[in-house]
């Protein structure tokens, strides 16, 4: 089992390790590379603008994070072609990771590049070859490729020797990802001049260019007939394997906070009925839950507020609740001495208890969010913290809607120092936390799509004129539906929603995910099936950024596992399409 991700911030210490070993792998197993082109990897990563191409990195880990093999690619964004430069696997690698490899190759260039994917390969002819031996073992080469549906070019002079008896010059290999057009001339000189000029411009001279370009006549583009059956999908030691696996971090003592009065519906169940549906996917390796100091709570909650919850919790008999039934409507600046009349003072609703678990498993929860954040922050793309109780109705100095503490907001102050952070809410209630502890920031977006506050808990908050204050003016966005909502309509909020979060721009992006947004949840009223949640999640997912979710709402626990497992299905396969 292995898991492939992009390394997209190259500064990251995690990061920087997994690239010095990916150039100690460059010069182990291709030693004819030239040393300042291995040097430049680094370079090539942070500055595309110096390179006129973007580098892309995959690398390939075993579950205890070695490196087994990577892939290294140049975008030419302004042509519209991926250039596959390299796929190194350690020897003797086993389990289809050269194959899982190039799939994740395929499927980003699927989504960003019109052209194709480009790649050079050295020839299988023995009389280009400068021995049989390397004949051989290009012509398996070759017929890896092609079992993806990869053609060398023929009929052009790509190949021609850069001086007189050269020999072992490449093929040019094209792979139309599926799409079922030819490749034109004028498009493939395009892609021909971008990789002479800007990949060997000094090695290949303007006359050079000049005779290949010229040779590129044939119009449609004329390829090679396979030598290799393509492989069906699945079929293959290569095609069966997980791309890329999402860090797991499960609160393990959220089961400690169990609320047995009729009709409370955040309860441990819920967390099981979501293992149930996630983990056989092998899309999941989870992670240990680390403790954290007190001092990220405190970060955004109030001081007074954190104290309270914890003496309340700590003084509460075993089995004992303390509801709110008090509220300082009259005068918020004096609130009551005893505890249990307090709890209004502090408490949106009457139906969030305090008792001696839940500030235990709340804490736990926050420590769960934080150790998922860290993944993101060590590399991951993905992480998911399944965390109970939820937390994005927790506010400053206010708790309710079963949430104690803001688990999305602690995790985008902490993940705040790798820069700027983007909040998606994605459940049907109003995300009031996350938007009164942002409301001023101009560093934090906060979006949230939820039933209109007209009917739907919390009532009072997430209004659509209400896009934040002072710095944080325009960094607030709140999308409010009706109450009755279909997939496709909320595919309509969810682009808007994702149109404001690519004009942020953020580092890492953080979703609150609400699974009660589907049909037949108990809280909602909308109607989102399971190929409604996968789409959803391909549209995050096709975003490219490094995602931590933090499971909010969802309480039919018939569908919450086949609706998380489709959501977390279309975020780790964005071009991919859900055949109901």
């Amino acid at each position: 089992m292995f898991r492939i991700r992009q390394i997209t911030d190259p500064h990251l210490p995690a990061n920087r390790r997994k690239i010095r070993r990916a150039q100690e792998l460059l010069r182990e197993r291709l030693g004819g590379l030239p040393a300042s082109e291995i040097d430049e990897l680094p370079a090539r990563l942070s500055d595309p603008l110096r390179y006129r191409f973007r580098a892309m990195l995959f690398v390939a880990d075993d579950l205890r994070g070695r490196m087994l093999g990577f892939a290294l690619c140049s975008f030419a964004p302004d042509i519209g072609f991926v250039l596959l430069d390299s796929i190194v696997t350690l020897p003797k690698t086993r389990g289809g990771v050269g194959g899982g490899l190039y799939e994740r190759v395929q499927e980003v260039s699927r989504s960003e590049a019109k052209l194709g994917l480009f790649f050079e390969c050295l020839p299988d002819d023995p009389g280009a070859c400068s021995s049989p031996a390397l004949a051989l073992e290009n012509a398996a080469r070759l017929r890896f490729y092609e079992r993806f549906g990869a053609r060398p070019i023929v009929g052009t002079a790509y190949e021609t020797p850069l001086a007189p008896g050269d020999l072992d010059m490449p093929h040019l290999v094209y792979d139309a990802l599926g799409r079922d057009r030819p490749l034109r001339a004028s498009e493939l000189r395009a892609v021909v001049a971008a990789i002479l000029e800007r990949k060997y411009a000094t090695l290949c001279s303007p006359e050079y260019n000049a005779t290949v370009l010229d040779s590129i006549d044939e119009d449609p583009v004329r390829l090679r007939p396979a030598k290799a059956p393509a492989a069906a999908p699945g079929d293959g030691r290569a095609l069966a394997v997980p791309t890329e696996q999402i860090a797991l971090c499960v609160n393990d003592k959220h089961d400690i906070h169990h609320v047995h009065e009729r009709g409370y519906v955040e309860a441990p169940v819920r967390v099981k009925a979501l293992l149930a549906g996630l983990l056989p996917t092998g899309l999941f390796r989870q992670i240990e839950v680390r403790s954290y100091d007190e001092s990220y709570l405190r970060a955004v909650h109030d001081d007074d507020f954190v104290d309270y919850i914890e003496t309340v919790c700590k003084a509460v008999p075993e089995g004992k609740s303390v509801y709110p039934y008090v509220f300082p409507i009259r005068n918020q600046t004096r609130p009551p001495v005893d505890g249990a009349y307090a709890a209004g003072y502090y408490c949106i609703d009457t139906f969030t208890p305090l008792n001696a678990n839940a500030y235990l498993a709340a804490r736990r929860a926050v420590d769960c969010t934080l150790t998922a954040a860290d993944a993101i922050a060590a590399g991951d793309r993905f992480a998911y913290a399944l965390v109970r109780p939820p937390g994005h109705h927790a506010e400053r100095r206010v708790f309710g809607g079963f949430c104690y503490f803001c688990n999305g907001a602690i995790a985008a102050q902490h993940l705040r120092s790798r820069g700027t952070v983007a909040i998606l809410d994605l459940d049907y209630h109003h995300g009031n936390g996350q938007q009164n502890i942002f409301y001023g920031r101009a560093d934090v977006l906060t979006v949230s799509i939820h039933g209109d506050p007209k009917f739907a808990y919390p009532f009072f908050t997430g209004f659509a004129d209400e896009r934040g204050e002072g710095d944080g003016e325009g960094f607030n966005r709140n999308l409010c539906l009706p109450e009755q909502v279909d997939g496709a309509a909320y595919s309509a909020a969810l682009h808007e929603a994702l149109a404001a979060v690519v004009a942020f721009a953020p580092q890492t992006l953080i979703v609150s995910l609400g699974l009660d947004t589907g049909k037949g949840d108990p809280t909602g009223t909308w109607s989102l099936r399971a190929k409604d949640f996968f789409n959803n999640g391909k549209a995050v997912g096709a975003l490219g950024l490094p995602t931590l979710i933090v499971q909010e709402g969802g309480y039919r626990t018939a569908s919450l596992g086949a609706n998380a497992k489709a959501f977390f299905n279309g975020l780790t396969a964005p071009g991919r399409e859900l055949r109901p």
